[in-house]
């Protein structure tokens, strides 16, 4: 097997809703790829969220924008598999049947500081953790000494800690700016809100 065709030793894994996807996942996604050193990262839209109060947006457009965004980053694969699976979305799931695919890899899961502390309410999280590295996109002042760490009573040794400007974006802004004809100019990138206006996406708050 020539090097052109080894396969992805050091995969990554950013999963969310992305209703819509916003120029802060993307950011997050260079800086994991740039700072984790990784061979390819998975993009992968929940299917069913069982974590979420709201019903998200079909499934067929959640993957049409998140393509759309992450289409000009290197060794980004937009990921569908949750979209295709029947009931809730389950990370360790995903992570499972990610192993049985490339057994001689080291993965990495990209969460949030919100997502990082709630995850001892994860479904299996304690195998989580043996299937994955957490890597926490940080914001200013997170370090590992945070309270999170001690709270969850989680060694250190299984967390990773992501360096990210402050980004003061969120889907939830996005959405409701939409529903009230406001801007959303440089929170999504142009072919994404192109693809909002085009599919009538978030008319209603």
């Amino acid at each position: 097997m020539s090097l052109a065709t080894l396969p992805p030793q050091r995969i990554g894994v950013f999963g969310g809703a992305f209703d819509p996807p916003h120029v802060a996942h993307v950011a997050l996604a260079r800086a994991a790829i740039a700072q984790l050193q990784l061979d390819a990262l998975h993009i992968i839209p929940t299917g069913h969220a069982w974590h979420k109060t709201r019903t998200l947006s079909p499934a067929v457009h959640r993957l049409a924008m998140t393509r759309l965004a992450f289409a000009g980053v290197d060794k980004v694969v937009v990921d569908a598999r949750e979209t295709l699976r029947s009931g809730p979305s389950y990370t360790v799931e995903t992570l499972e049947a990610l192993r049985a695919e490339y057994p001689a890899a080291q993965f990495f899961l990209i969460v949030g500081e919100d997502q990082a502390q709630s995850l001892g309410t994860w479904h299996r999280w304690q195998d989580v953790l043996q299937l994955a590295i957490i890597c926490v996109a940080a914001r200013a002042g997170f370090t590992r000494a945070s309270p999170l760490f001690e709270a969850l009573h989680l060694a250190p040794t299984a967390f990773q800690l992501i360096e990210m400007p402050p980004m003061d974006v969120s889907a939830t802004d996005i959405r409701l700016r939409v529903a009230n004809h406001q801007s959303t100019d440089a929170l999504v990138f142009e072919p994404v809100a192109r693809y909002i206006d085009h599919h009538h996406l978030y008319q209603t708050a």
